[in-house]
C-alpha cells in the first residue's frame, strides 16, 4: 500500500467517488484549478471539468443552499467550507433545511446525497477565526450525521463512505493532521461503517475517548500514564452523530473510568453528552467522576493557543485524577 497524508487520502476519496458516479459534484471557495486553499480538490477540475468540479463565490449560506437544491434533486455534492469558523453564516440551511428535508416532506424528497467538508480545530496558529471546532453545535440537529477521522486511511475510508451515505453528512477534517499525519492508504476503493466507534487500545483502568486530532494527542498521554503502570483503554469515536454510546458504555463498564478529550470549550461540549449518557447507564460501576479535557471558555487566542489547547500533560493529568480518586 501506497504512504499518504490526509490530504492525498481525502483528495484520492473524492477522485474514486467522482470517478465512479457522474452524479458527483465538487464546489466551494478555490476548489476549482486552485484545488483548494488545502489543494485537497487538486486536479479534480483538471481531471473531470469545470462542469463537476467548480468555483463558487464566497458566501458559505449560498453554498448550502445550492448544494441542497442540487441533492434535491438526485445530485451528489460535496461542498468544501474552506475553514469551519466560517460555516455559521450557512447555519440555518444546514440545521433547518439539510437536517428537515426528509421529514419535511414526508420522506418525499431528501437531499441524503449531500456531503459538507470542511477543515476543522486548532494547531496552525490561525487564531480565533480559523481554529474553532463546532461539532456541537450540529450534533443537536438530529437528521444529520458528522463524521471525524483521526488519520488518512480512516479519512478515505469514512469520506466515502459518508458520500455514499442515504443521510447528509458534515465531514470535519482535523486541518493540522493534513500534512502531519502520514500512513498506510489501499489504492482501491474501501469504505469505513459511519456510527461505529474502534477501540484503538484494549486497557483495563481507564477509558478515554476522544476524535480527530485528539486521537494523537491521547496516544502521547497514554505513553506517560503506562509508565505509572496505570492501563489504559482507548476509543476514537469516529462518528459524533450518531455516537456510539454501547461502545463506550462497555468499556466504562469494564474499566469504571472515563476521561473524554476535545478541542471545543468546556461548557456546551460534545464531552458533556458522552458523561451524562454515561453515568446514566453506568453509574454503579464508576470508580470515579467522569473527567472532561477540553479548551477553555474563551475565544480561541493565538498568542496562547498552546496553553489553550487540552495537551497531552492535561490528559495524563485527568487519568491519574481518575485513578487516584
Amino acid at each position: 500500500m501506497p504512504n499518504m497524508n490526509m490530504l492525498q487520502a481525502i483528495n484520492n476519496a473524492l477522485d474514486i467517488a467522482m470517478a465512479e458516479d457522474e452524479r458527483v459534484l465538487c464546489f466551494g471557495e478555490d476548489v476549482g484549478s486552485f484545488g483548494g486553499v488545502f489543494r485537497a480538490t487538486s486536479h479534480l477540475q483538471e481531471k473531470y471539468g469545470h462542469a463537476r468540479c467548480f468555483n463558487t463565490p464566497i458566501v458559505e449560506q449560498g453554498i448550502v443552499g445550492f448544494a441542497n437544491g442540487l441533492a434535491s434533486q438526485g445530485s451528489v455534492p460535496v461542498a468544501e467550507i474552506q475553514f469551519a469558523d466560517y460555516i455559521f453564516p450557512a447555519f440555518d440551511q444546514i440545521v433547518n433545511e439539510t437536517a428537515k428535508f426528509r421529514y419535511r416532506s414526508g420522506d418525499l424528497f431528501n437531499v441524503g446525497g449531500l456531503t459538507l467538508r470542511a477543515p476543522y480545530g486548532g494547531g496552525i496558529s490561525g487564531g480565533h477565526y480559523h481554529s474553532q471546532s463546532p461539532e456541537a453545535y450540529f450534533a443537536h440537529t438530529p437528521g444529520l450525521k458528522i463524521v471525524i477521522p483521526r488519520n488518512p486511511y480512516e479519512a478515505k475510508g469514512l469520506l466515502l463512505a459518508s458520500i455514499r451515505d442515504p443521510d447528509p453528512v458534515l465531514f470535519f477534517e482535523p486541518k493540522r493532521l493534513y500534512r502531519a499525519s502520514t500512513g498506510e492508504v489501499p489504492e482501491e476503493d474501501y469504505q469505513l461503517p459511519l456510527g461505529e466507534a474502534e477501540v484503538t487500545k484494549e486497557g483495563s483502568d481507564v477509558t478515554l475517548v476522544g476524535w480527530g486530532a485528539q486521537m494523537e494527542v491521547i496516544e502521547r498521554a497514554v505513553e506517560l500514564a503506562e509508565k505509572d503502570g496505570i492501563s489504559c483503554e482507548v476509543i476514537d469515536l469516529r462518528t459524533i452523530l450518531p455516537w456510539d454510546e454501547d461502545t463506550v458504555a462497555d468499556s466504562v463498564l469494564k474499566t469504571g473510568r472515563l476521561v473524554v478529550t476535545h478541542e471545543a470549550p468546556r461548557t456546551g461540549g460534545f464531552a458533556g453528552e458522552i458523561a451524562a449518557a454515561i453515568q446514566e447507564r453506568c453509574f454503579l460501576y464508576l470508580e470515579s467522576p467522569v473527567m472532561r479535557v477540553t479548551g477553555l471558555d474563551t475565544p480561541f487566542p493565538l498568542t496562547l493557543e498552546k496553553e489553550y489547547l487540552p495537551d497531552h500533560l492535561k490528559i495524563h493529568e485527568a487519568i491519574r485524577a481518575s485513578v487516584n480518586y
